[in-house]
């Protein structure tokens, strides 16, 4: 069965409320879905749910036909998140980051450097990186171990126009190797034939 995600009538709580409900979507390999909705429409939370950090509050969320919930593991293995937050270590270099995750996941840390431009600041502590300078080592991060699953809140963050067109290379080599892309965005991304999930407004 090929690998495709599937969420059927998913429901998510936030601080008591509910943040959305109903929500079906389902994307197969290939594909690119954007999630699309006002601040407090439930992405964020979406995607958590989707990347199994938060348990829906109802629904079903299945990989290839079986229960993510199964086997949260291996769920983990096949997904890479990006949230708002970097989680970047200040005394780590670029270089030094990346090899970390690759002795995990597996992967060539010099490509991924090179992926989003970073080559040439390797060898810097993490801490004297712009902001844009570390979203873009979140983002050659997610290239590391060939994960199928990546789940994107607001990916551009920081970014320049010069990364914007890095980040769409990186997007559409993962698609063409059968990889899924899920993003939340309130600003244009570069995934071309990208479908679009509209959330609904916060309450």
């Amino acid at each position: 069965m090929a690998d495709v995600l599937a969420a059927e009538d998913l429901a998510a709580r936030r601080g008591g409320r509910v943040v959305f409900a109903g929500l079906s979507l389902r994307a197969a390999p290939g594909e690119a879905l954007l999630l699309l909705g006002p601040n407090g429409a439930g992405k964020s939370t979406l995607l958590r749910v989707l990347a199994g950090l938060l348990r829906p509050a109802a629904g079903s969320l299945a990989w290839s036909g079986e229960e993510v919930a199964l086997d949260a593991a291996a769920h983990g293995a096949r997904t890479r998140y990006l949230g708002h937050q970097d989680a970047i270590k200040p005394s780590l270099t670029p270089r030094e980051d990346l090899g970390f995750w690759a002795r995990l996941r597996g992967g060539d840390p010099e490509a991924a450097l090179a992926s989003m431009g970073l080559s040439g600041l390797g060898g810097l502590p993490c801490r004297t990186l712009s902001a844009g300078q570390r979203r873009r080592l979140a983002l050659a991060r997610l290239t590391l171990g060939g994960a199928p699953l990546w789940l994107l809140d607001e990916p551009t963050l920081g970014l320049d126009t010069a990364s914007v067109v890095r980040l769409g290379a990186l997007l559409a080599a993962h698609r063409a190797r059968g990889g899924i892309v899920l993003a939340a965005t309130h600003l244009p991304l570069p995934l071309p034939g990208a479908r679009e999930v509209a959330m609904g407004r916060a309450a």
